[in-house]
């Protein structure tokens, strides 16, 4: 395990960094709030990322009270990392930060990796209501959970059961709504995203 650096100021701002301030950090509080996930799982969702980093920062969360580690029980018999109360509470940071970097996302470059959930946390401050939504994209699908308190905010994949609204769109739609220069009412008003499922949520979102 590293040892703790600080900035040795008297500040939240400069203690939180002390916490999250670490590359790959806060992008491992993205995965991870997805659900519990393997050390595998996580390596695959992170490209670029070392495997003796990505270990060294996992400890280092786990030591700063931000992940916890815990042995599925058979037939899986693997370890899971999973984000505490105090991890979860960095969603908020992570929507805010990525509302500030919405204009230095611009065009995709060639080297730009991408999967499909990544679009999860924008589209969680664009959608309001409450209840699961499942996203096809070109890229895959994955599923929200709008108005979350407790537990997973999205995950990969169709929804578990029926979902309260399903939304297909393109990448190009849903580029759009993450850089917050399409709402996403609007663009189910302009047919570039096509609402389905007899939910509240699907309703609202088809009606409004």
């Amino acid at each position: 395990m590293s040892p703790r650096r600080s900035y040795d100021q008297y500040c939240s701002a400069a203690r939180a960094l002390d916490v999250v301030g670490d590359r790959w950090t806060l992008l491992i509080v993205r995965e991870l709030l997805a659900g519990p996930r393997r050390y595998t799982d996580l390596h695959a969702e992170l490209p670029g990322v070392s495997t003796d980093v990505l270990a060294s920062r996992l400890k280092d969360m786990e030591r700063d009270g931000l992940t916890t580690r815990r042995r599925l029980p058979p037939p899986g018999a693997a370890y899971v990392y999973e984000l505490t109360r105090r991890g979860r509470e960095l969603l908020p940071v992570l929507q805010a930060l990525g509302e500030w970097g919405q204009p230095e996302l611009g065009e995709r470059r060639p080297t730009d990796a991408v999967r499909a959930h990544w679009f999860a946390l924008p589209l969680l401050r664009a959608i309001e209501g409450e209840g699961v939504v499942e996203v096809r994209l070109e890229e895959g699908v994955f599923h929200l959970v709008v108005g979350a308190e407790e537990g997973p905010v999205y995950g990969d994949g169709p929804a578990p059961g029926d979902p309260d609204a399903r939304l297909d769109m393109d990448t190009d739609t849903c580029t759009a709504v993450s850089r917050g220069e399409l709402g996403v009412l609007d663009a189910v008003r302009a047919a570039r995203i096509t609402v389905t499922g007899d939910g509240t949520l699907a309703k609202m979102l088809r009606e409004a």
